[in-house]
């Protein structure tokens, strides 16, 4: 899979903001590569565009770019709880189908960050864990890295959407699993966070959103945002992009989950390719990790409690 060629909007900013350098880009690879080949615990994706999507994520440092691929797939084994549902599981599609994830297909300009409304209240906590729908994420994500331009140079906002959370959804945000979900996604994942914006919030919510400020670094500290109403949030996000359910005029919710039902299946044989890889921490060179090395241990983290 070779690279694909940006827009000339994205490949400024890529230059301005991220360091690409074309003329750089095909040593770089091959650097990533070599190491890659010499590292005796770790199987990695080493498609080209793959690779520089972590190159993007790492504004081009290779020490980082090194680190944070290490990280990626090092989570898949510390962290197994966070991949339990695979891309070929009847879950996967039935999360996808309800819509608790929605990738919107409109960005407010040509370079603006691309927008996901994430809606745990569709799910059924009974049938459902957060887990499985961060598991949805991580997947699709990956399908972002490798085919949306504007998802790795201009980086993700998301909408969390709280309507219908219950406090049964809420008993599955433990300290411990926001803790793993921030770090894959703010440390291991190349993806630029540009911004975090809840709406519907329960009140009950306070003590979740407490407990993933505690993780969070302070600069996605300061793009969290909570809106009352839906109107605060067309302040920040354009109509132009938000499906009809949310004061919007772009596609429908339905036509969302319709194109990211064909995408999975279009992209399903490079998911499976995909399930191979990760680490052998019995072959690390030096310590290995684990989950209490990179997380912190678990028994610090006391079960929220709701009244």
């Amino acid at each position: 899979m070779g690279i694909r060629s940006l827009s000339p909007e994205l490949a400024e900013k890529a230059r301005v903001e991220l360091n690409e350098d074309p003329n750089r880009v095909a040593s770089d690879l091959q650097y990533l590569k070599d190491w890659l080949s010499k590292q005796p615990h770790l199987r990695a994706c080493t498609d080209d565009q793959w690779l520089v999507a972590f190159l993007r994520g790492c504004k081009y440092s290779l020490e980082r770019t090194k680190e944070k691929l290490d990280l990626y797939y090092s989570l898949r084994t510390i962290a197994p709880d966070l991949f339990n549902v695979k891309h070929d599981d009847s879950k996967f599609d039935e999360l996808l189908n309800i819509g608790s994830q929605l990738i919107l297909p409109e960005t407010a300009t040509p370079t603006s960050p691309r927008t996901i409304i994430i809606r745990p209240g569709v799910y059924n906590p009974d049938t459902f864990n957060i887990s499985d729908l961060f598991a949805l994420m991580y997947t699709t994500q990956k399908i972002l890295l490798l085919d949306d331009d504007i998802s790795i140079v201009s980086g993700i906002q998301w909408i969390i959407d709280l309507k219908d959370v219950k406090i049964g959804h809420l008993l599955q945000m433990t300290p411990s699993i926001i803790n793993k979900m921030v770090y894959s996604t703010q440390e291991t994942a190349p993806i630029r966070m540009k911004g975090i914006h809840f709406v519907n919030i329960p009140g009950a919510f306070g003590k979740v959103l407490n407990t993933m400020k505690t993780f969070l670094n302070e600069k996605n500290k300061s793009r969290l945002y909570v809106h009352q109403n839906y109107e605060e949030l067309h302040k920040h996000i354009p109509k132009k992009m938000l499906p009809k359910d949310y004061g919007g005029y772009s596609a429908s919710i339905k036509e969302i989950i319709d194109n990211w039902m064909a995408k999975r299946k279009e992209w399903a044989s490079w998911l499976e390719e995909d399930m191979k890889n990760g680490t052998d921490e019995s072959k690390r060179p030096g310590r290995p990790k684990t989950a209490e090395s990179v997380f912190g241990a678990e028994g610090s983290f006391r079960q929220l409690d709701f009244d």
